[in-house]
Parts: C-alpha cells; sequence; structure tokens
C-alpha cells in the first residue's frame, strides 16, 4: 500500500473535538497510542490489493458496532436520567412537608406564648392559693404552737433536773412539731421554734456532763449514767425532713468518755520537785488498774456492747500517759532519780503484774500491742542523762573520797590497821560498793543500761586510780611506806560478772598495775636515799678491811622493810623482791663506779673474800625477810646481821 492510501486511512481528529493540551500528558499519550494500534491493524488488513474488496464489509460491521454501542449508552443515560427525575420529585414532596411541619411548629409556638401571658396573669391567684394553704394550716396547728413556748421551758427544766429521757421525748415532740410545719409553711421558720436549738445544745451539753463523770456516776448514780447513753443511741437513729447537721451526739459521749478519763487522771503533771514524779507514776500504778476494774464491774454494764467500754477504757488511758510522758520528756533534764523512776516505771511496772498485766483485768485491757509508752529514742534519751548524771555524781564523790583519805595520809600518826595487823583503809570497798551499787540498780531497768553504767564505772574507776596516783607521788614523799595498805586487785571481781565481755577490766588493771609500780617505786626511793651515804663509801679501804660497812646497809635495810609487815600479799612480795633488786644493783653500781687499787696479791684475794661475804650477807638478809614475813608475820622482826 502506497503513502497516498496510508493517508487516506489514517483517522482524523474532528473539529470542536476535545484535544488534551499540554497540561494532560496521559491523556495525550493514550490517544497516541489508540492511533498508532489502529493505524498498524490498519496497514496489517489493507496491506495486500486483494483485500481491499472488502473494505465496504468492515465499514458495514464497524458501522454495525458503533450504533450497538450508542444504543447502550442511550439506555444508560436514559437509567440516570429516570433516577435523577424521580429523586428530584422525591425533594419536592419533603419540602412541602418540611413547609407544613414550619406553619405547624409556628402555631403552636404562637399558642405557648399566649398561655405564658395567661399563666402570669393567674399567678397572683396561685400566691392566694399557697396563702391560703398556709393559714389553713397554721389555723389548724394554732392550738399546739401556742403551748411550744411552755414545753421548751418545760424541757429546759427537765434538763436542769437531769431527767435526760423525759427531757429528749420532750425535745422530739417539739421536733416532730417543727417538721410539721416546716412542710405545709413550704421551708418558712417561725419564731416560736427559734429556741430548739439552743435547747437540743443544752441536752447534749448535760449528755457529754454525764458520759465525761461515768466513773463516779456508774459508782453513785447509774441510772443517770444509763439516761445518758440511751439518749444519745436513739437519737443516733434520729431522721429529719429538716435542712439541720445530724447532732452525732454519739461521738460526742465517746469524746466525753475519754476526756473525762484524762481529766481526773492527767489533767496536771507532777510539777519540778524531789520525789515529784516518783509520787505522781506511784499514784497512777493504784488508780489505773482501779479505773479498769470500775469500768469492767459498772460502767460496761451501763453501756451497748458496741461501746467496746473496757478496750475504751484501756486504750485511753494507754494514749493519754503515753501522751503525758512524751510532755515530761520535753521539760528541761530530768535528774537521775527521776530518769532511773521513769525508765524503770516505763519498762516493768507498767506492763507487769501489778498493772496493766495484771491478771485480774480481762483480755479487753490488754495494752501490749498499743505502741509503747517511751519509744526507742526515748529511751535512749533517758538511758544518757541517766548515765550522765550518775557519772557526774560518782566523779564528785570519788574526789570526795580521795580528798579525804589524802586527808588521812598526812596524819603524823601510824595508819589503821585491820585484825590481822594488815594496814586497812575502807575506802577501796567504798568506792567499788557503790560502783557495784551503781551497776545493780541499772540492771534493774535494762541490759543495755546496765551495760553503759558499767563502763562508766570503769572509766571513772580508771580516771580515779590516776588521780590517786597523782596525790600518792605527792603524799608518798612525806608518808614513807604510808600507802601501802592492801591489794585492790582482788577486789575488781564484783565489776566483771559473767555477761562482761573478757579484757573489759585491762584498762582498771594496768591502772591498778601502774599505780603499784608507782608505789614500789616512791618506796624504794625512800630506801635509796637511807642507803645513799652508805653506797658512796664502796669501794674503799674500810670496806675492804672491814664488814662494818655491809653490816650498816643490811641492818638499815632490815629495819626500813620493817613497815612491810602490815603489807598484805601480793604487794609486799612485790616490794621485798623490788628492795632486793634495787639494793643489789645499788651495790654493783657503787662498786663499778668507785675505784680502789688493789696492792698486791694479798689484797686481791682479799677483795675477792669481801665480794663473797658481802654476797653471802646480802643473800642471808633477803631470805631471812621472807622467812621471818612467812613465821612471824613480821612481828618483832629482828635485824638480820
Amino acid at each position: 500500500m502506497d503513502s497516498a492510501a496510508k493517508d487516506k486511512m489514517q483517522p482524523t481528529i474532528p473539529p470542536g473535538s476535545s484535544c488534551p493540551g499540554p497540561e494532560w500528558p496521559e491523556q495525550e499519550r493514550a490517544e497516541q497510542l489508540a492511533r498508532g494500534a489502529a493505524l498498524k491493524w490498519a496497514s496489517g488488513i489493507f496491506y495486500r490489493p486483494e483485500q481491499l474488496a472488502r473494505l465496504g464489509q468492515y465499514r458495514s460491521r464497524e458501522v454495525q458496532r458503533t450504533c450497538s454501542l450508542e444504543a447502550r449508552i442511550k439506555s444508560v443515560v436514559q437509567s440516570y436520567l429516570e433516577g435523577v427525575k424521580t429523586g428530584v420529585r422525591q425533594l419536592a414532596w419533603a419540602l412541602e412537608a418540611m413547609q407544613g411541619a414550619r406553619e405547624a411548629l409556628s402555631q403552636a409556638h404562637g399558642l405557648l406564648r399566649g398561655m405564658a401571658e395567661a399563666a402570669q396573669t393567674l399567678e397572683p391567684v396561685r400566691e392566694q392559693v399557697v396563702q391560703h394553704k398556709q393559714l389553713w394550716a397554721l389555723s389548724q396547728l394554732l392550738p399546739r404552737l401556742r403551748a411550744v413556748p411552755a414545753a421548751v421551758a418545760h424541757t429546759q427544766t427537765l434538763i436542769d433536773a437531769q431527767r435526760l429521757l423525759e427531757a429528749y421525748v420532750s425535745l422530739r415532740e417539739l421536733e416532730q412539731l417543727q417538721e410539721e410545719t416546716w412542710a405545709p409553711l413550704g421551708g418558712l421558720e417561725l419564731p416560736v421554734f427559734e429556741g430548739l436549738g439552743p435547747l437540743a445544745e443544752a441536752l447534749g451539753q448535760a449528755v457529754e456532763a454525764a458520759a465525761g463523770a461515768a466513773g463516779r456516776l456508774a459508782r453513785e448514780d447509774p441510772a443517770l449514767l444509763v439516761a445518758a447513753v440511751r439518749v444519745a443511741e436513739v437519737d443516733a437513729g434520729r431522721t429529719t425532713s429538716l435542712e439541720q447537721a445530724p447532732r452525732d451526739w454519739r461521738q460526742r459521749c465517746l469524746r466525753a468518755l475519754q476526756e473525762g478519763l484524762e481529766r481526773i487522771h492527767f489533767g496536771t503533771l507532777p510539777q519540778p520537785g524531789p520525789g515529784a514524779l516518783a509520787e505522781w507514776l506511784e499514784a497512777l500504778r493504784v488508780a489505773l488498774p482501779a479505773e479498769l476494774a470500775t469500768a469492767e464491774a459498772l460502767v460496761a454494764p451501763c453501756c451497748p456492747p458496741h461501746y467496746k467500754v473496757v478496750q475504751l477504757w484501756a486504750h485511753t488511758l494507754h494514749s493519754s500517759l503515753r501522751r503525758c510522758l512524751q510532755q515530761l520528756l520535753e521539760r528541761p533534764e530530768l535528774g537521775a532519780a527521776d530518769t532511773f523512776t521513769l525508765l524503770q516505771w516505763a519498762l516493768h511496772v507498767y506492763l507487769g503484774p501489778e498493772m496493766m498485766g495484771s491478771l485480774e483485768l480481762g483480755p479487753e485491757a490488754d495494752v501490749s500491742h498499743l505502741e509503747p509508752l517511751l519509744t526507742l529514742e526515748n529511751v535512749e534519751q533517758l538511758e544518757a542523762t541517766f548515765v550522765a548524771k550518775v557519772q557526774a555524781s560518782v566523779t564528785q564523790w570519788l574526789q570526795k573520797v580521795l580528798d579525804g583519805e589524802a586527808a588521812e595520809w598526812g596524819r603524823e600518826q601510824e595508819p589503821d590497821t585491820d585484825p590481822s595487823g594488815f594496814y586497812h583503809s575502807p575506802m577501796p570497798a567504798i568506792v567499788l560498793q557503790i560502783l557495784e551499787e551503781n551497776i545493780r540498780v541499772a540492771s534493774m531497768v535494762s541490759e543495755s543500761l546496765q551495760q553503759r553504767v558499767h563502763d562508766m564505772a570503769l572509766s571513772e574507776l580508771s580516771a580515779f586510780l590516776r588521780r590517786a596516783l597523782g596525790i600518792l607521788e605527792m603524799e608518798l614523799v612525806y608518808q614513807g611506806l604510808g600507802m601501802c595498805k592492801s591489794d585492790h586487785s582482788s577486789s575488781l571481781s564484783v565489776l566483771q560478772p559473767d555477761w562482761v565481755a573478757p579484757g573489759a577490766l585491762a584498762p582498771v588493771e594496768a591502772a591498778l598495775d601502774e599505780l603499784q609500780r608507782r608505789i614500789c617505786r616512791l618506796v624504794l626511793e625512800a630506801l635509796l636515799l637511807e642507803l645513799q651515804p652508805l653506797f658512796a663509801a664502796l669501794p674503799s679501804r674500810q670496806w675492804l678491811s672491814s664488814p662494818e660497812l655491809l653490816e650498816g646497809v643490811c641492818e638499815r635495810t632490815a629495819r626500813f622493810c620493817q613497815d612491810f609487815r602490815h603489807v598484805r600479799n601480793p604487794a609486799v612480795q612485790l616490794l621485798l623482791a623490788e628492795a632486793e633488786r634495787t639494793v643489789v644493783l645499788q651495790y654493783l653500781r657503787a662498786l663499778m663506779q668507785g675505784r680502789l687499787v688493789c696492792r698486791g696479791a694479798d689484797e686481791r684475794t682479799q677483795a675477792a673474800e669481801r665480794l663473797r661475804q658481802d654476797a653471802a650477807q646480802l643473800r642471808e638478809l633477803f631470805l631471812g625477810l621472807v622467812r621471818t614475813r612467812w613465821a612471824r608475820r613480821w612481828a618483832g622482826v629482828s635485824v638480820v646481821g
């Protein structure tokens, strides 16, 4: 097929048809593809000349197809047009219905406006009707309303006479009359009922007063107590149509019971002063169990079971006592006696068989599960205060004892002796006794306080020994052996019971050992002062030729050691051992520091013999002192020559 035929077969776009512009690139591309496909189809069919004869057939076929499509399109469009027509017709009917409804509503609105105007014209009539009803109600109640003032006065008289049940019945009749007038009068309060509020309050106060004196009334006038409780219970179930707050007399009654107990037993705290706290606690020890017994035997039968009177009594007394003790602790610092009394009472007496733990009290009186009277912080504070006060007293007292003992040491006469002839002073026994007593007293409170006081006692004893050592060093210069009286270490066993950890007494024992060594040193210094002139002559020709020089040393040593007969073991053994060591060392020091020239073998032999004799003489001296100590207890000691 030539190009001219192809151009004739190419479809053309009729004028006025919508051709997509550049703003619709997808549509333009689709048309190009469709045109290309049509050209390709036409080219394929009419490529050979013999097929041109069939062109008319193809044309008629396409005309039929086009007519079929146009018929289908017309059918669809016709169907859509019929639906639109139906919808338009229905919308017209709805519009007519809306207009009818609007007109009906407008007519109803007009009718309602007219009725409102008519109702306003009837408002005065309505008010007249209400007033008429109120006047009719007042006319019916007028005889009873005239009696209200007299009934109020009568009720007040019953309250003053403590006829509480009758007063409550009269009050309720008046309140019921008030309710009957309140509704018909539309909530209008009549002046005649103004006295009911104060009257009800007066009755409530009377109920509270009776409940506050429950313990006394249970013994003297139980009927009054029962009446007060019944009034409170009956009023708890009262209902009213009036706009009034509930009176809640039951709770007021319970509070009055508690406040009455607090006022009786804890109204005033003990004043600061010696023994005041102990007397107050002792009074509570007697009063509180008696109060609980009264509650169980007398008060509980007068009250409903749900009051749980005994439990209420026990809890109230416990909480009030706890609050009072906290107030006491906020005061300035307590003394040692008051601190001990408070600790021992709160920790042992209060829950003990003498008070709240008594077998005579029922299980409802048990307060062991409540908060303790003293918290751990309170106990810690009181124990620290007690230890500090006791320590100050012990320090002051020990200083007085030491001053008195120092005055005894300063006397010119010989110290006191016991029946065995030993020097004796009551000071060690007194010191240890007072310390032991303080520890024993602390053990009555708690183990922690006992441990604290024990530690304080050891500390004070160590300080006491140090102060005693200082005084000894001054006094022994003039008194010689006056201090060597007894051995104190054996008495320390009272300060080391089984519960004390091993080694707790080590500081005190060390102080005692140091004191004993200082005493020995001072005593031996006095001995050396006496022997110094004799040792100054060693060695010499006189010493070499005669034993008189060493005999003088032995004589003075023996005379000096005679005073040791008043000293107990093992202190005397230490003194003798140290005396022997001191004399021998001083003898050897004098020989080593001196100068003696032997002129020949005879003098050297004589010097060796003198040394041997001196050694034997010194050995005999101290062996004799030991034998005499054990044989005759230093009574009538003779000098060993």
